[in-house]
């Protein structure tokens, strides 16, 4: 019998499964992993309102951390939303502290559609450190433009590359539209194949390319390999319906 291949997310719950750690899951179980989750939020939205997030407690997540690292091995963890920048330092210390080699690809999900702040206020110094901490960071333009709000996007973008690796997705971008910016050692740039050059938005599209790429790392990719098969791997996504809840390749 094959051996499971475990993989986490800890992320939000989103009652219409279509972004957080339900849509997480989905994507694992497309990529032949077994997905745990933790939860760290509950929030009262569908797919197109967003209306409450109910906050769980540190106290809680990290009960839910342990046991699940009692039981499992995992080396891979995919991150999105999370109540505070230092609730989230404290969560990557307790996985690290288990696990010293532990690959954290943090989704930094600030803002739902509708306008919904996850991230009042940010402390630059726990954010240097959170950035420290992470194998990749995954945001789309508006969101690295709002981590630094004083920086430009050239000055941020240097900032986070000289402290992590950074996979920009491009869905957002006014010129190049769709094309992805991976910063590591280097600059490569990932257009948008033809699959998708006229398919509809999808809610949870970045939930779903964070948790492809934490999949292709936990599979043994390369960097670049991992990259490029979770924008296809995404794309695919985009192009699987014309409705805002799309459905995965299993």
């Amino acid at each position: 019998m094959k051996q499971k291949s475990y993989i986490l997310t800890i992320a939000g719950l989103d009652p219409s499964n279509g972004a957080g750690l339900t849509a997480d899951i989905k994507t694992f179980q497309a990529h032949d992993l077994y997905g745990l989750s933790v939860c760290t939020a509950v929030t009262i939205q569908n797919d197109i309102a967003f209306k409450d997030c109910l906050w769980i407690e540190e106290e809680t997540i990290i009960g839910q951390i342990d046991i699940l690292f009692e039981r499992f091995s995992i080396d891979v963890v995919k991150i999105g939303i999370i109540k505070s920048w230092s609730l989230l330092l404290i969560v990557i210390k307790r996985l690290r502290k288990i696990n010293p080699e532990i690959k954290i690809i943090l989704d930094p999900v600030l803002k739902a559609s509708t306008g919904f702040n996850f991230h009042e206020k940010q402390n630059m110094a726990v954010l240097e450190e959170v950035l420290n901490e992470c194998y990749f960071i995954t945001p789309n333009y508006d969101e690295i433009q709002a981590l630094f709000p004083n920086k430009t996007i050239e000055e941020t973008i240097g900032f986070i590359a000289q402290r992590t690796n950074i996979y920009l997705k491009g869905g957002h971008r006014v010129k190049e539209k769709g094309c992805d910016e991976i910063y590591y050692s280097k600059l490569v740039k990932l257009k948008i194949l033809p699959i998708a050059e006229k398919v509809s938005e999808k809610h949870g599209s970045g939930c779903v390319l964070s948790s492809a790429l934490a999949s292709n790392f936990q599979k043994g990719m390369s960097l670049e390999d991992a990259c490029k098969n979770a924008k296809a791997y995404t794309e695919r996504f985009l192009n699987s319906n014309e409705t805002l809840l799309g459905t995965h390749n299993i």
